[in-house]
């Protein structure tokens, strides 16, 4: 029986996939396996030593401490992709807001106190204040060509936008997935120059953090607009706050409000509402139950943010596995210690990404303590785990 602890409400439709017969799922829970989660902050939390698996209902995962559990040898989880749909739609919806002035002519007509006759004439002479642009035309700069970035830029083109792109690390399935109408900006400067509006799609890291900045701003079109549902940090507020007041840009849509920015007239700041809807939701849950779950019975890694991807099919064997830190010889030293047990290896799956490395291995017979006690002797294991044979 696995034990799984929740520290925030997972969609009931992602629990439903790991069977009650085989998983106990709470609140609260001691000793926990895994840990299910979205917005929780662990930073200053004690996570237990039996947690093997963290998986968060979601693609972030600042939430979650990365390199400390790197060095535990515990795959962090996350659900890429599965939100992009309901992302796509708010950042076009913020695109629309913006150039329609919508939010300024909604309260502009809720502060009208007229009735009748008086209430249409206040109507019609206040709609000019409210003139805004259409997008047919217009260019978008797409920043991260993710599963959001590819599925925003091609509903852009959709609707008559040129769009430009910008992500060095695409990877291949989502250059399959881009529409061919999509630009290449070979340098982000080169996008700010020619972007009447930029969407971001792009990870906190120390490389991303104040993309968007006074210099880069400079080089947009007067009138243009930013928008960020990636993370608050990726823009510098007090930069994109000087340039909404002397004119440069004609608004910033951001899921991320700060003291200052939620109270500017040409900032629309939202709740972090980008995955919020009942789809992305059950979409982002089962995705990293499925994952935690394989993980669990099978010591698979799929979509790991720390861990490199692995996968090794189950045979009718005793399985083992081992993360490791990436030094040489590992791999012998694991065969070594299995081979003098008189344990047949049967297949075995070895992967690396930076300082990390994770082994599975099948058997011919059933692992021993005292082999796991040698295996986990091992300079430079950091977790050991025996599956035994496939759950039936």
């Amino acid at each position: 029986m696995f034990k799984i602890l929740t520290l925030n409400n997972i969609a009931v439709e992602g629990l439903r996939h790991l069977p009650r017969q085989r998983y106990e799922v709470a609140s609260e829970i001691a000793h926990p396996d895994a840990i299910l989660l979205r917005s929780f902050d662990m930073h200053d939390w004690d996570i237990p030593d039996t947690v093997a698996a963290i998986g968060r209902a979601g693609a972030g995962t600042n939430n979650i401490p990365i390199e400390a559990m790197s060095a535990r040898g515990v795959p962090v989880f996350n659900a890429p992709g599965a939100n992009a749909n309901a992302v796509k739609e708010l950042v076009i919806a913020g695109l629309l807001i913006a150039a329609r002035n919508l939010c300024d002519a909604r309260e502009h007509v809720k502060a009208l106190t007229e009735t009748g006759d008086a209430l249409d004439r206040a109507v019609e002479a206040g709609k000019k204040q409210f003139v805004g642009f259409e997008l047919p035309g217009k260019t978008l700069g797409v920043i991260g060509l993710g599963a959001v970035g590819v599925e925003v830029a091609n509903v852009a083109l959709a609707l008559g936008m040129n769009v430009i792109g910008f992500d060095p690390n695409i990877t291949v399935r989502r250059a399959w997935q881009l529409s061919a109408g999509v630009e290449h900006a070979e340098t982000l400067d080169q996008l700010f120059q020619h972007a009447d509006a930029v969407t971001l799609h792009v990870p906190l890291i120390n490389e991303t953090e104040g993309l968007v900045n006074r210099d880069r701003l400079a080089l947009m079109p007067d009138g243009a607009v930013v928008i960020n549902f990636a993370r608050g940090m990726v823009v510098d507020d007090d930069a994109v706050l000087a340039a909404l007041d002397r004119g440069k840009l004609h608004a910033y849509v951001t899921d991320f409000p700060t003291e200052k920015s939620k109270i500017h007239e040409n900032v629309i700041a939202l709740p972090h509402l980008g995955a919020s809807t009942a789809e992305a939701e059950e979409n982002c849950a089962i995705m990293v139950a499925e994952n935690v779950k394989d993980f669990l019975e099978n010591g698979n890694i799929r979509f790991s943010v720390n861990f490199p991807q692995s996968r090794l099919p189950r045979l009718d064997a005793y399985r083992i596995t081992v993360a490791n830190a990436n030094v040489p010889n590992m791999v012998g030293q694991i065969s070594t210690c299995l081979a003098n047990a008189g344990l047949n290896i049967e297949d075995l799956l070895n992967k690396s990404i930076g300082d990390l490395a994770y082994t599975i291995v099948d058997v011919n017979r059933p692992v021993s303590d005292d082999v796991m006690a040698e295996l986990r002797s091992i300079d430079g294991v950091l977790t050991l785990r025996n599956l035994g044979k496939p759950v039936t």
